[in-house]
C-alpha cells in the first residue's frame, strides 16, 4: 500500500495528506455491508471534504448528511446537498435565522434539541420558514450511579422526550426525528471480555429504551427519521427495527481508533507523509510537524500512528510535536534527510482540519487533489 503511494506521490513535497479511493470505496461497501440494508447517514465531521462526501452519498446504501454546525449545513445547502441533519445543538442565532430565512434550507436543514431551553431558543428566531428539529436522546448505559456512554443529552425516559415534542409543536417547531448515539458502543474497541459484555448488555438496554421513547413520540409528531449507532456498531443498531437510518463516517478513513474492533476492520484509506528532516543520534529521526492529536480522553491512543517504516515508534517524553517529531527505532538508520514517514490519525475528519488538501490515490496513480473543508476557508469550530 504505502509503496503505491510513494509512487504516485513522488512528485509531491511533504507534508501531505492522502486519501486511498480503493480503501476508501472498500470501507464504504463494508459499512453498507454491516447496516443490513437500513441507509446510512454520512457523518461530515468524519470526512470534511466535499468531493469525498459525494463519494460516498453517490453510493447505494447511503443517505443525506450528519453535520455538526449549523453554518456549515448551511454552506453544504448552497452546495446542492440534500437532507442534512445538524446533529448538535447550536445557539448560533444568526445562522439559525439564515435557515428560517431560506426555503430552500429549510426544506433540507434539520437542527437538533434536547431541552425546554433549546425550545425556547428556537421560538424566538425570526422565522419565515418552519425550523425541522429533531431530539437526542441518551443512549448511555446506567448501572447504578454508573454513567456508561458519552454525556450528552439530558431526555432520557419516553415522557420527556414526549414533553419536549409537545413544547417544539406548540411554539410551531416541525419536529421530524430522533437520535440516540450508543457511544459506548460505538467508540470503544473490543479490548476484553467485559468490555464486549458491557456493550452487550448496553444493546439490549438501548433497543428496549428507544422503542419506548420512539412510541411515546411519534404520538405526539409524524417523525421522518429515527436515527442511531456509529461505524462502531453498525451491526448491533442495524437490527433495531425502530431505527429508520444509522449514522457512520469515520469508518470511511480507517484509522487506528477501529484497528481493536473484533466484528470489523477498515482498511487503512487515510494517511498523511512527513519528511525526515533530522539525525539527533544513532536509532532515531526527526521528521516535520506532526502534532495532530486526536480529541477526546489524552492519552497515547490519541496520537498519530506510525504506519511506515515499521519499527518507528514515538518517544514516550516528546510524543507528536508541534514542529518536529523525533522517532525511535531500528528503521531510523535507512532513513535519508527528506524520506517521508507515513503516518495514520487516531480520528478521521479531524486530520482535515491540519490539511488543506487530500491526494486521492489509487494503487500507484495520483488521481486528483481534492480541497478539504480548510482548504476552502470552511471552518465551522
Amino acid at each position: 500500500m504505502t509503496a503505491g503511494w510513494e509512487r504516485a506521490t513522488a512528485g509531491l513535497a511533504a507534508p501531505f495528506a492522502v486519501v486511498d479511493l480503493d480503501a476508501f470505496d472498500a470501507n464504504a461497501a463494508d459499512l453498507v455491508r454491516r447496516a443490513g440494508g437500513t441507509p446510512i447517514r454520512v457523518a461530515s465531521k468524519s470526512v470534511r471534504c466535499r468531493a469525498l462526501l459525494r463519494r460516498a452519498l453517490d453510493r447505494p446504501g447511503f443517505r443525506g448528511v450528519m453535520a455538526y454546525s449549523v453554518r456549515e449545513a448551511l454552506w453544504l445547502a448552497a452546495d446542492g446537498f440534500t437532507d442534512i441533519f445538524v446533529a448538535y445543538p447550536s445557539f448560533d442565532r444568526a445562522a439559525l435565522e439564515a435557515v428560517a430565512g431560506n426555503s430552500h434550507a429549510a426544506a433540507q436543514i434539520t437542527v437538533t434539541i434536547d431541552s425546554a431551553e433549546h425550545v425556547a431558543l428556537l421560538a424566538a428566531v425570526h422565522r419565515p420558514h418552519r425550523l425541522r428539529v429533531a431530539l437526542d436522546v441518551d443512549a448511555s448505559l446506567r448501572v447504578g450511579r454508573l454513567h456508561l456512554g458519552v454525556r450528552r443529552s439530558p431526555l432520557r425516559t419516553a415522557d420527556q422526550a414526549a414533553a419536549v415534542a409537545r413544547a417544539a409543536q406548540r411554539e410551531g417547531l416541525a419536529v421530524l426525528g430522533l437520535m440516540f448515539y450508543d457511544a459506548q458502543i460505538a467508540g470503544l474497541p473490543d479490548s476484553s471480555p467485559a468490555v464486549r459484555l458491557l456493550k452487550s448488555r448496553s444493546a439490549a438496554d438501548l433497543r428496549r429504551r428507544r422503542a419506548e421513547v420512539v412510541g411515546a413520540v411519534r404520538e405526539v409528531a409524524d417523525l421522518a427519521f429515527v436515527n442511531g449507532g456509529g461505524t462502531g456498531s453498525l451491526h448491533v443498531a442495524g437490527q433495531d427495527p425502530v431505527l429508520t437510518e444509522l449514522a457512520a463516517g469515520s469508518g470511511l478513513f480507517g484509522p487506528t481508533l477501529f484497528d481493536g474492533y473484533r466484528a470489523f476492520r477498515p482498511r487503512p484509506a487515510a494517511a498523511f507523509a512527513l519528511p525526515v528532516v533530522r539525525r539527533p543520534a544513532p536509532g532515531m529521526v526527526t521528521v516535520f510537524a506532526g502534532g495532530y492529536t486526536a480529541s477526546g480522553p489524552p492519552g497515547w491512543s490519541r496520537s498519530p500512528s506510525v504506519l511506515f517504516p515499521r519499527g518507528l515508534r514515538l518517544l514516550r517524553q516528546e510524543g507528536a510535536g508541534e514542529v518536529q517529531t523525533p522517532l525511535r527505532g531500528r528503521a531510523a538508520d535507512e532513513l535519508a534527510l527528506g524520506d517521508r514517514v507515513w503516518f495514520r490519525h487516531a480520528k478521521a475528519g479531524e486530520l482535515c482540519e491540519r490539511f488543506d488538501e487530500l491526494h486521492l490515490v489509487r494503487g500507484d496513480e495520483l488521481v486528483e487533489g481534492v480541497p478539504t473543508y480548510r482548504g476552502e476557508a470552511a471552518t465551522f469550530g
